[in-house]
């Protein structure tokens, strides 16, 4: 048996996020199909994490395994992409050792949300346009706090049966480019909602709704009732994955 890792881009405007779900369109259940379609054979795919109804992709990761060695990535990604569907994309195929897994061997993801402070008809599908004030600075020093802490059971979807609300978030920032502003965060687990939670509330420190210090007491108190309302999935994505090196060391035995 041999197994890839596939990596692939999507746009989430119409499927139900990536995980298969029943009577739902989704990225994995097109992925499987088109997989199926080109190796003769049903095969499944495991993604590097859930994304939401809505929510983009840039740079994702998932891994399916193949009775046979693939010979040429070129021509598969070729042949793959004919059959997907226009909104999902497959620019790269990697052989890893066969116990790798896109989902638990991950050690890092990063999540990109871009904000549009003038209205723009060209992102309309792709940011949150906002069109009050924002403090950045506020919103930078309320970025920053996250590193510091571990649970974020404020920001956590209620009753989605996570076994722990800890998570250790490296990096945390806006960027202005322009009227675009983009939120940048990279943490080795995020809780289903987490971001979108995260920059909703964050939203609220630059609109001076609430005061860095209520912000961070948010947090503090884990209490996800407390928090302001989630910013819409269409400004969000995927945009890496870290793994360690040594899972694409083939030394195991094919």
């Amino acid at each position: 048996m041999f197994r890839y890792f596939l990596y692939l881009s999507f746009k989430g405007t119409q499927y139900c996020g990536w995980q298969k779900q029943i009577n739902a369109s989704t990225v994995q259940q097109s992925l499987e199909e088109a997989l199926s379609q080109i190796l003769r054979t049903s095969t499944e795919v495991t993604g590097a994490g859930r994304t939401d109804t809505g929510v983009h992709a840039k740079y994702y990761v998932a891994h399916f395994d193949s009775e046979n060695p693939i010979l040429s990535e070129n021509d598969f990604i070729r042949r793959l992409n004919a059959v997907l569907p226009p909104d999902i994309a497959v620019f790269k195929l990697r052989q890893v050792r066969n116990d790798a897994h896109a989902r638990f061997s991950a050690i890092a993801r990063t999540y990109q949300y871009y904000i549009e402070t003038q209205k723009n008809p060209f992102t309309t599908e792709f940011s949150w346009q906002i069109h009050y004030k924002l403090d950045f600075e506020l919103m930078s020093k309320a970025a920053g706090f996250l590193t510091q802490v571990e649970d974020f059971t404020a920001f956590a979807k209620l009753h989605s049966n996570n076994t722990t609300n800890i998570c250790k978030i490296i990096r945390a920032d806006w960027d202005i480019r322009g009227y675009e502003w983009i939120f940048t965060i990279t943490a080795n687990r995020f809780l289903r909602n987490m971001v979108r939670a995260i920059v909703g509330n964050m939203i609220d420190v630059g609109r001076k709704k609430i005061s860095l210090d209520e912000f961070e007491a948010k947090v503090l108190t884990c209490d996800r009732s407390l928090a302001s309302v989630s910013a819409p999935a269409k400004g969000l994505f995927f945009i890496h994955v870290d793994y360690p090196e040594n899972i694409f060391h083939l030394d195991v035995e094919n």
